[in-house]
């Protein structure tokens, strides 16, 4: 177990993504991937008040989805639930009344008496911080909430939420959410990562394996077929992107693994990262990414990698 940042939250080091249940996951799919997700040890689902928003379920659909999982299975005391606010339509922006308003709503999809982690799914700087951390805060002292995080926050916004914090007594952001894997790096690296690390924060990255790019199914000259190919495609334009696939299968065939768990290893072992977000829309896409959290790389495997990838 991997403690989240500053919170008291322990989790496995792996964080299934939400974002497809009700998109490309019906919910009789969703649910055998979450039951599937716990049985083979995991044990931290990431959603998001406007998941999936795009869908035909519309926004709200996966935190529903989770939350009839959870009243069926009866696993909540089993998981870590952790879910967002600001992007939902009808539910824009951090300020107090709207969260107020936000948390309880998502409460109720989840079919939940609190969420274990409750991030700021993106800046909002038409809102003082002391206001939006001010009902965070609240959301904790009253039990809705166990800890908080920052989401898609520059390094310069995350130090200033953290002073704020501590100038007026309030909860503190415990993790960052940014976007961070083999082929984002630059970002991440040089910008949140040494706040994070400074202040003891973990990272949580979003698209882990780069839109499927990081799994090997996206090659030169064969694009499979899915929701996410244009965004994955892009990193065959990119010189880096087939010597990171290069990599990676030497990885891979060194421990007889799927590239993908090679990808979300080598993202688990970098500074500050506890749990990459990754997600399955069937049982099937699952193995690679459970695989992930025991698999070790070397020093040697993390420099290779780490060459690629510049």
């Amino acid at each position: 177990m991997t403690r989240i940042g500053t919170s008291d939250l322990d989790v496995r080091p792996l964080n299934l993504g939400g974002n497809v249940f009700g998109w490309t996951a019906d919910e009789a799919t969703s649910h055998a991937v979450l039951d599937a997700f716990v049985e083979g040890g995991g044990d931290f689902i990431d959603t998001a008040d406007v998941y999936s928003a795009w869908s035909d379920g519309g926004a709200g659909i996966s935190e529903t989805i989770i939350g009839t999982w959870l009243a069926k299975s009866g696993k909540r005391d089993q998981v870590v639930i952790a879910t967002k606010v600001c992007s939902k339509e009808d539910r824009k922006g951090l300020a107090a009344d709207n969260i107020v308003k936000a948390v309880d709503e998502s409460l109720q999809r989840l079919q939940t008496d609190r969420i274990d982690l409750y991030w700021a799914h993106r800046d909002d700087q038409s809102v003082e911080l002391a206001e939006t951390l001010g009902a965070f805060d609240a959301l904790v002292t009253a039990g809705k909430v166990r800890a908080i995080g920052a989401s898609n926050y520059t390094g310069a916004r995350l130090t200033e939420a953290l002073e704020t914090s501590r100038r007026e007594g309030f909860a503190s952001y415990a993790a960052v959410q940014n976007h961070y894997n083999l082929v984002e790096r630059a970002e991440y690296e040089q910008d949140a990562l040494p706040v994070a690390e400074a202040n003891g924060l973990a990272s949580l990255p979003y698209y882990s394996l780069a839109s499927g790019f990081l799994t090997g199914k996206y090659r030169p000259g064969r694009l499979a077929e899915s929701q996410r190919q244009a965004g994955a495609a892009k990193y065959l334009d990119d010189p880096r992107g087939p010597k990171v696939l290069e990599a990676l299968d030497s990885v891979a065939a060194a421990h007889g693994v799927q590239v993908a768990s090679v990808a979300l290893a080598w993202l688990r072992q970098q500074p500050t990262v506890v749990a990459p977000i990754a997600s399955a829309r069937t049982v099937e896409q699952l193995a690679p990414l459970l695989a992930s959290m025991d698999l070790e790389l070397s020093g040697e495997e993390l420099a290779t990698l780490d060459a690629a990838s510049r």
